[in-house]
């Protein structure tokens, strides 16, 4: 694993927050956002293939991986985490990033571009756009509105892991599930595992038929920057004519399918990886250009 030096700064309603910071030589620095449950070890086999061309900044959210649970869980929601962010960048002294967010680290990045968009040279947003559809969002207010289940032994946290996310990898093996498993848990004091992040950060049920989230007047005010959406082919939550949709109506958009992924790619795949660098790399030409 890449090393990365810990880096922790406090929120402007006074939270300590955790982010991994990775250095590198690159123009631009690259702001990783993980998913509602996730935490920053996600991006570690990306972060891989990209150390030392980039500084990297991995984040936890508040109420996940190192970062402190909020008192107030009503400010679990993305405009907060935005500004966590936006905290964090000028902590950094950063005046430029480009953002790359998984599922609701996606919807981080298009509200910092909304609110801030000098800041962001950018978007990769992985399995997340301008249409969340009905059947991803049931899935996930199924497996969020149960009290997690302890779990007493990394092959239970294994086990539980693949029970949540066996639809988006349908060819991981034992192995990859303990892998997947060390990232969303960790160790209390008596060495049992247990989840990374606060229960609380799950959004009240929705009664009644959960339908689909439209958000094309919000994607369609965004500024038209540079964009790269990664969607896993077999996605509950994003729809490849919703992808294809976004890239006609923004003209700097391109979009990869991921085959045999789900909600949401881990983007250590050889296509994810690959779209990436190379998205990464023209930004680079173009800001190392005169005048870029």
């Amino acid at each position: 694993m890449t090393p990365y030096a810990p880096l922790w700064y406090q929120s402007r309603d006074g939270l300590d927050l955790f982010a991994r910071h990775y250095p590198g030589d690159g123009p631009f620095p690259l702001l990783c956002m993980h998913g509602l449950t996730r935490n920053s070890a996600d991006f570690e086999d990306l972060v891989e293939h990209l150390a030392g061309r980039y500084p990297i900044l991995a984040v936890d959210q508040r109420g996940r991986g190192e970062s402190a649970w909020d008192p107030e869980p009503a400010r679990y929601q993305v405009p907060v985490y935005a500004e966590d962010m936006f905290t964090l960048l000028e902590r950094q002294g950063i005046t430029g990033a480009v953002l790359i967010g998984t599922s609701m680290g996606g919807l981080i990045a298009m509200q910092m571009l909304a609110m801030r968009p000098d800041l962001v040279k950018g978007l990769v947003l992985n399995d997340i756009g301008a249409v969340i559809e009905a059947a991803g969002l049931a899935r996930i207010q199924d497996y969020m509105g149960k009290a997690p289940v302890p779990v007493t032994s990394w092959g239970e946290a294994a086990r539980q892991t693949r029970a949540v996310n066996g639809l988006a990898f349908p060819d991981y093996g034992d192995d990859d599930w303990l892998r997947f498993a060390r990232r969303l848990y960790r160790e209390n004091s008596e060495g049992q595992p247990v989840i990374a992040f606060d229960p609380a950060i799950a959004p009240a049920p929705t009664p009644g038929a959960v339908r689909a989230v439209d958000m094309w007047a919000f994607y369609d005010s965004l500024p038209d920057v540079p964009l790269l959406i990664i969607r896993g082919a077999l996605s509950d939550l994003l729809s490849g004519d919703c992808v294809a949709e976004m890239v006609r109506r923004k003209t700097r958009a391109r979009a990869v399918e991921i085959p045999n992924r789900g909600h949401a790619p881990a983007l250590d795949e050889p296509e994810a990886v690959a779209a990436i660098e190379a998205f990464l790399g023209e930004l680079r030409q173009g800001d190392d250009a005169p005048g870029g």
